[in-house]
């Protein structure tokens, strides 16, 4: 018995060490996950939450949305915008200057353009991040936000299958119409016209660059290198390519289209004008850019 008690008592002590150092399966899980990741923003690194909860977009909250994060509070323009409409239900809108409510909502991220008020006090409510607009193209600021939000890989392949496609339907398109076909993008304002570069929203990312279709001369003259030109109805035609996308607003006035200078345009005439609503396309984010892809594949092939 005596030469069975030690081998038992050696096994007994061998057992309780093992349990002692094994972590509960749970444990080991949230130490492989962690809370916080640093994000390398604009203005330096800022700890941020490596799964955020509730988010507050000041700006960029299409391509949260575009990513799946929760958003608690949101700025009105995107909060007006009908693409988004069903996604921001319940959700709060805010800006820079309401603290109180932010504080209410209780984010732990805050993301805001860098022209902001407040972005000291934001800070003191949750990690911040600031971007600045137009320092990123389209993509590049889908593939930032997919970093903060500890989605890099997400993010990064939308971008490239979303490039495939778009050139893959940008050249069935030229085939269609013809390679020196040009396209113009106008948006109708009070008392004024716009027409748009290519990197404006509106789909001018789309069609530009990731399409490669062409612009009028006196649209790359004008508006390529500011992003856009504003011009008054008498020289409607000027800006006119031998296709129209017309971003309509629906909060201004219309009538310019009973007109013979709008209806003597040779796009007009020809049935080649396609409408968008301003509301709906004002960004360049996933879920804006999926909508004016489907459109403009199906208004320009079928």
């Amino acid at each position: 018995m005596r030469k069975l008690a030690v081998p038992f008592l050696l096994i007994l002590i061998l057992f309780l060490a093992a349990c002692g150092n094994t972590e509960p399966e749970s444990e080991a899980a949230e130490t492989n996950s962690p809370e916080v990741i640093t994000y390398e923003s604009e203005t330096g690194p800022v700890e941020v939450p490596a799964e955020p909860k509730r988010i507050i977009a000041l700006t960029n909250g299409p391509n949260v949305l575009a990513m799946e994060g929760n958003i608690v509070g949101i700025d009105d323009w995107t909060g007006m915008n009908p693409l988004f409409t069903d996604k921001l239900e319940g959700v709060e809108i805010v800006t820079e200057d309401s603290l109180e409510k932010i504080i209410e909502l209780d984010p732990d991220l805050i993301i805001a353009g860098s022209h902001m008020k407040n972005l000291d006090k934001l800070g003191d409510i949750a990690p911040t991040v600031s971007f600045t607009w137009g320092k990123l193209d389209y993509l590049e600021q889908q593939v930032e936000i997919g970093k903060l939000l500890n989605k890099e890989q997400e993010a990064t392949d939308w971008v490239d299958d979303f490039q495939q496609r778009a050139a893959d339907i940008g050249a069935q398109i030229r085939t269609e119409i013809g390679e020196d076909a040009t396209v113009s993008v106008i948006e109708s304002g009070n008392k004024e016209f716009y027409v748009f570069g290519d990197n404006y929203a509106r789909g001018t990312e789309i069609l530009y660059q990731a399409m490669d279709l062409k612009m009028p001369a006196k649209v790359e003259e004008l508006a390529l290198e500011s992003g856009v030109y504003t011009f008054s109805s008498e020289v409607l035609s000027d800006f006119a390519g031998d296709y129209m996308i017309f971003s309509k607003n629906p909060d201004v006035d219309n009538s310019f289209t009973e007109t013979d200078v709008w209806k003597n345009i040779p796009a007009v005439k020809n049935g080649q004008v396609y409408e968008i609503n301003t509301k709906a396309s004002t960004y360049s984010d996933p879920i804006t850019l999926e909508h004016l892809l489907s459109f403009f594949e199906e208004s320009f092939l079928n």
